[in-house]
């Protein structure tokens, strides 16, 4: 799959080095729905975007990816905590949780296909899991 999308080993580092997680304005969210509005957004990135899905796979099994990965939740997600938390000094640890669940939800759903997960509708996820990513964000 590396191959087919990015040539090489070196296109894929390449493409991970400028991924854009590309988060939605939340300014004109409504505060309670952030949590459900990322995760959606989650989800529809993870099945569109063919590269998040490489860049999940290879970063289990080499540690280059899996660094830039950490690198991008952090750099990306980070300051976004930092604005929708109280303590901003929290934000590392609050934008972490939420990287266990979308990750964990995204390898459990499309790599290793866990049936119950797997089978979930859109809806359901997002029911599921949008009011844990609001409870690691506000409170």
């Amino acid at each position: 799959m590396v191959m087919r999308y990015f040539g090489d080993k070196e296109g894929l580092f390449a493409a991970a080095a400028d991924f854009d997680l590309r988060f939605p304005d939340l300014a004109a969210v409504p505060p309670e729905t952030i949590g459900t509005t990322l995760i959606a957004h989650f989800l529809d990135r993870w099945e569109h975007d063919e590269g998040m899905l490489i860049l999940l796979r290879t970063g289990v099994t080499d540690e280059a990816v899996a660094e830039r990965m950490r690198d991008i939740f952090a750099l990306q997600f980070g300051p976004l905590a930092a604005r929708l938390c109280d303590d901003p000094s929290q934000a590392p640890v609050r934008a972490g949780l939420v990287a266990t669940q979308v990750l964990g939800m995204a390898l459990c759903r499309y790599v290793l296909r866990l049936p119950p997960v797997a089978a979930m509708s859109r809806d359901e996820i997002v029911g599921w899991l949008g009011p844990t990513l609001q409870r690691y964000l506000e409170e």
